[in-house]
């Protein structure tokens, strides 16, 4: 079992930066470093879209085109914790973000599926304006 809380989102103009954390815990007996990570987003109205995932050993990031460039997927293992940087932000990249985590090791996946993942957070809204 894996618990997810986002935080970091909020309003911010067109041009301005967030940073998305996730923090993870980890049932007895596993290790947040075994888990990949994934960050999705929904915009209202719009089906849920894969943005960046971050394989569990650090080793393999993968991003959606249309954030490539501005935003970068991190994560600090002591701290169980995955962060999204978002840098040039536009209007059209409001929507909730979701951090999600799923079995990394031993398994082949492209991280950009919802259904690969088994766990989520909760989202948090990140609001642009223009």
């Amino acid at each position: 079992q894996v618990q997810l809380v986002e935080s970091g989102g909020g309003l911010v103009q067109a041009g301005g930066s967030l940073r998305l954390s996730c923090v993870a815990s980890v049932a007895s007996g596993r290790s947040f470093n075994n888990y990949n990570m994934g960050w999705f987003r929904q915009a209202p109205g719009k089906e849920r879209e894969f943005v960046a995932v971050i394989a569990w050993n650090g080793r393999s990031i993968q991003y959606a085109d249309s954030i490539k460039g501005r935003f970068t997927i991190s994560r600090d293992n002591r701290k169980s914790t995955v962060y999204l940087q978002m840098n040039s932000l536009k209007p059209e990249d409001t929507a909730v973000y979701y951090c999600a985590s799923t079995w990394g090791v031993g398994r082949s996946i492209s991280g950009s599926t919802e259904s690969e993942y088994a766990y989520w957070g909760q989202g948090t809204q990140v609001t642009v304006s223009s």
